[in-house]
C-alpha cells in the first residue's frame, strides 16, 4: 500500500475535482459522510454525547460535515469551532453555512480556556482541528483545549490525523497534541503513524477512500511503501517439482565467540528453515560441538582460534554470507573481517558485531559488495550513521547512507523499515514478544536464506522482514508476548509462508457509500 505525502494528497484532491468535474466543497462532502458512515455503523443511533470540535481549514469543513450528518440522523451532538484565527478556507465556510441551515443550535465559538467544554469519560470527541496541512506550533490556548481532551478520558476520533502531528517533521511540544483513540485517514496511511515519536498519538488507525482518482493513486509514485501480505506474494518464488538442495543456494554463517555460539545455531537454523538448500556455520573451535549436537542438519567450519574468529579462510562456494552474530570485537577478529572484505565478491548480510567493526572502521564499508544487506537495531544504526534529531532526521540520514554505500539498511524495530537509495519500506507484522535475545539473529539467517534461494537483495530484506514477524505474530498466538522466545520464530517460520496462500488479505480501507 502506497503511502502519500500530504503534497500528494494535495495533488490528488486536485486532479479528482477536476477529472470528475466536481468542487472541492463536494469533494469534501463525500469525505465527510465517510466518516459519518464509520461512525454510524457502529454506533446504531446511541445516544452518547459527541463533541465535534473543527478548525477554521479544510480538517474543520470535514468536521462540520460530519457534524451535520449526526445531527440529521438524530445523534446528540455538539459542534465547536476552534477559533484560531482570522483566515478561513472557503470550503469551511461552505460548510459552517450549512450546518447553521441545519440545526438552531449553531456551533460554540472556543477562543480562550473559558470557552471550553465540559466532556465526560464516556462521551466521545471527534477531533478535526487541524489536518495535514498544520505547519506551525499550535496556539497555547488550543494546547489547552489538546490537554482538555486528554484528561476527559473521552474516546478520540481523529480525522485524518490526530491534530498538532506534522507529517514531514517533528513536533515541538507532546501537549500541543490531540492523544487519540482511532484515527481515520484519508486514502492512504501516513508515515508518523509508523514512527516511534509519532505513532503514540494515535492508538489505532484505518484508511478511508475519499474517492480520490484511482489513475492517478495507481500511477503516481511514493516514497514510502507500507508493507503486506499483498505487497509480499508477489515476491514469493514457488518450488519446482524437480528441484534438488542445489537449486537453492548455500548459505554460510559466520560469526560467534566464546560464550556466544547460540547467535550462530539460531541464524543458520533460520537460513535452513527459510529454504535456504545448503547452510555451513563458520565458527571458532569452541563452537564446533554445539553447531554438531545443536544444528545436525548444517555442516560447519572452524578457525584454529578457540575463543574468537581469527581469520576467516574456507574452502567453499556459498551462495550468499550472513557475518557478525556473537562475533565480538576483538582485535584478531577485526583483522580477519579487514582482511576478508578486502577479497570477498559474495553477498552479504550483516549484523551485529560486524555491524560494530563498520562503524569503527568506516573505510572497511567501501568494500561492501553492492546492494550488501545491513541490519542494525537502534544504537547500532546510530553508530553507523551518527545521532540523530528526530525520526525524520534518522530516516533521511539512513537514506542518504543507502545511496553513498549502495547498500540495503534494515532499520530494526515496531514497524522494520527497510531503506534503500530513495524509499523507504515499512512493516506490517511483528509484536511486542521479539523483545528479546537472538530475534535479530533469526532475521539475519532469514534474509541470508532468503538471497540464497535466488530472491533480490532488496526483496529479501523486504520479504525476510515481513516473514520473520509473521512467523512472531502465528507463536504468540500460544505463546503470548512474555514467553516468545527466537526459537519459536524459527519454528514457525514454515506457518508464515502457508499464511501467504491461506486467504487474501482485505486491504484496511473503510467503503461505506455515502448515506441517503
Amino acid at each position: 500500500m502506497k503511502i502519500f505525502s500530504k503534497e500528494q494528497i494535495y495533488e490528488g484532491d486536485q486532479l479528482t475535482a477536476k477529472n470528475q468535474s466536481i468542487t472541492s466543497t463536494e469533494l469534501m462532502e463525500y469525505a465527510g459522510i465517510q466518516i459519518f458512515n464509520w461512525l454510524h455503523i457502529r454506533m446504531q443511533g446511541a445516544q452518547v454525547p459527541i463533541h465535534v470540535f473543527c478548525g477554521i481549514g479544510n480538517n474543520g469543513g470535514d468536521g462540520l460535515v460530519v457534524a451535520r450528518q449526526l445531527i440529521t440522523h438524530g445523534y446528540n451532538v455538539k459542534t465547536y469551532v476552534v477559533n484560531c484565527s482570522d483566515k478561513r478556507t472557503k470550503d469551511f465556510l461552505v460548510n459552517y453555512d450549512l450546518i447553521k441551515q441545519t440545526t438552531k443550535k449553531w456551533p460554540d465559538m472556543l477562543a480562550c480556556e473559558s470557552d471550553f467544554p465540559e466532556i465526560h469519560k464516556d462521551d466521545i470527541i471527534v477531533d478535526a482541528v487541524f489536518g495535514i496541512g498544520l505547519n506551525r506550533p499550535v496556539k497555547d490556548w488550543v494546547k489547552s483545549l489538546f490537554v482538555h481532551f486528554k484528561k476527559s478520558e473521552a474516546f478520540t476520533l481523529a480525522i485524518d490525523v490526530p491534530s498538532g502531528v506534522y507529517t514531514d517533521k517533528a513536533i515541538e511540544d507532546e501537549n500541543g497534541v490531540v492523544w487519540a483513540n482511532y484515527t481515520l485517514s484519508f486514502q492512504s496511511p501516513k508515515l508518523i503513524f509508523f514512527l516511534p515519536e509519532t505513532a503514540k498519538f494515535s492508538t489505532q488507525w484505518e484508511v478511508i477512500d475519499i474517492g480520490i482518482d484511482r489513475t492517478f493513486l495507481l500511477a503516481t509514485e511514493t516514497e514510502s511503501e507500507l508493507i503486506g501480505k499483498n505487497e509480499v506474494v508477489p515476491m514469493y518464488k514457488p518450488r519446482e517439482k524437480f528441484a534438488h538442495k542445489g537449486d537453492y543456494g548455500h548459505s554460510l554463517i559466520i560469526g560467534g565467540s566464546y560464550g556466544k555460539i547460540g547467535a550462530v545455531v539460531l541464524a543458520s537454523r533460520a537460513a535452513l528453515s527459510i529454504g535456504a538448500g545448503l547452510v555451513t556455520s563458520y565458527v571458532p573451535k569452541s563452537g564446533y560441538q554445539i553447531l554438531q549436537t545443536a544444528f545436525p542438519e548444517g555442516m560447519v567450519i572452524t578457525n584454529q582460534n578457540d575463543a574468537v574468529i581469527s581469520e576467516i579462510e574456507f574452502d567453499i562456494e556459498p551462495t550468499v554470507i550472513g557475518l557478525g552474530i556473537g562475533m565480538g570485537t576483538a582485535t584478531e577478529t577485526v583483522s580477519a573481517l579487514e582482511k576478508f572484505l578486502k577479497t570477498n565478491k559474495t553477498p552479504l548480510v550483516m549484523d551485529a558485531d560486524g555491524l560494530n567493526i563498520l562503524s569503527k572502521k568506516k573505510t572497511l564499508l567501501k568494500l561492501l559488495p553492492e546492494k550488501s544487506v545491513l541490519t542494525p537495531h537502534p544504537k547500532e544504526l546510530e553508530r553507523l550513521i551518527g545521532t540523530w534529531q528526530d525520526d525524520f532526521d534518522k530516516l533521511e540520514k539512513a537514506k542518504q547512507f543507502s545511496k553513498k554505500y549502495t547498500v540495503i539498511l534494515v532499520i530494526k524495530g515496531a514497524n522494520t523499515i527497510t531503506v534503500f537509495d530513495d524509499k523507504y519500506f515499512v512493516n506490517t507484522t511483528g509484536n511486542p514478544g521479539m523483545a528479546t535475545a537472538g530475534t535479530g539473529d533469526v532475521l539475519t539467517g532469514v534474509i541470508t536464506g532468503l538471497l540464497s534461494q535466488g530472491y533480490s537483495p532488496l526483496n529479501a530484506a523486504i520479504f525476510g522482514v515481513y516473514l520473520h514477524g509473521k512467523a512472531a505474530d502465528i507463536a504468540i498466538e500460544n505463546l503470548g508476548y512474555q514467553s516468545l522466545i527466537a526459537s519459536h520464530i524459527i519454528e514457525t517460520l514454515g506457518e508464515a509462508y502457508i499464511d501467504l496462500f491461506s486467504q487474501p488479505e482485505q486491504p484496511q480501507v473503510e467503503e461505506a457509500q455515502p448515506d441517503d
